[in-house]
C-alpha cells in the first residue's frame, strides 16, 4: 500500500491548489490529509463528470487543480472527460482508484467487471496513466505532471490499494 501522507508530500511538491472529486475507500485517508493543508481547497462533487468540468474551469482561471475519483465514476463520465479536460487541452492529473485490481478467480479472472474495462478504455481515450501501488511507485506521479506539461492534456495515475 502506498502512503497517503507522501502522496499529499508529492502533490504539495507539485503545487496544486485544488483536489477535486468523490472520496472512497480508497482515496479517504489522502482526502483527510488534504483537507488539513492550508494551501489546498478540497471540492467534493456529487459526481465524477463534474470534477472535470470544475478542474477545468480552475485551470482556466489560473489554478492548478487534480481530480481524485474511482474507476467506476471515471468510466461514467467518459463524455465529461472528452467535452472539458481534453477538448480545453487541460493538463491536469487525474488520480483514479482501480477498484478490484486484486480480485481475481482462481482463474485470474476478474471478480469484479469494473476492472477488466479500466485500462482498455485508458488505452482507448488515449489517456497515459501510471501505476501506484506502493511508495516506491510515488515517482509515477512526478511522471504524470510532467505529462501534462508536455502534451497539455490529462494523464492518469491508477491508485492500487488503498492508501495508508
Amino acid at each position: 500500500m502506498a502512503s497517503a501522507q507522501k502522496i499529499v508530500n508529492e502533490l504539495k511538491k507539485q503545487g496544486i491548489t485544488h483536489a477535486i472529486g468523490v472520496p472512497d475507500n480508497g482515496s479517504a485517508r489522502i482526502y483527510e490529509l488534504l483537507r488539513g493543508e492550508p494551501e489546498i481547497e478540497v471540492i467534493t462533487v456529487t459526481r465524477e463528470g463534474e470534477a472535470f468540468a470544475v478542474a477545468s474551469g480552475l485551470y482556466v482561471g489560473g489554478q492548478k487543480p487534480v481530480i481524485i475519483i474511482q474507476n467506476t465514476g471515471f468510466l461514467e463520465s467518459g463524455d465529461a472527460f472528452r467535452g472539458t479536460v481534453v477538448n480545453m487541452r487541460v493538463p491536469v492529473v487525474v488520480f483514479i482508484g482501480y477498484r478490484g485490481y486484486h480480485n481475481r478467480d482462481s482463474e485470474g479472472q476478474w471478480v469484479d467487471s469494473v476492472a477488466s474495462f479500466l485500462e482498455p478504455t485508458l488505452k482507448a481515450w488515449n489517456l497515459p496513466y501510471g501505476m501506484l501501488e506502493t511508495d516506491n511507485d510515488i515517482r509515477c506521479i512526478g511522471a504524470a505532471f510532467e505529462k501534462t506539461e508536455e502534451t497539455s492534456l490529462p494523464a492518469a495515475v491508477l491508485l492500487i490499494g488503498h492508501a495508508t
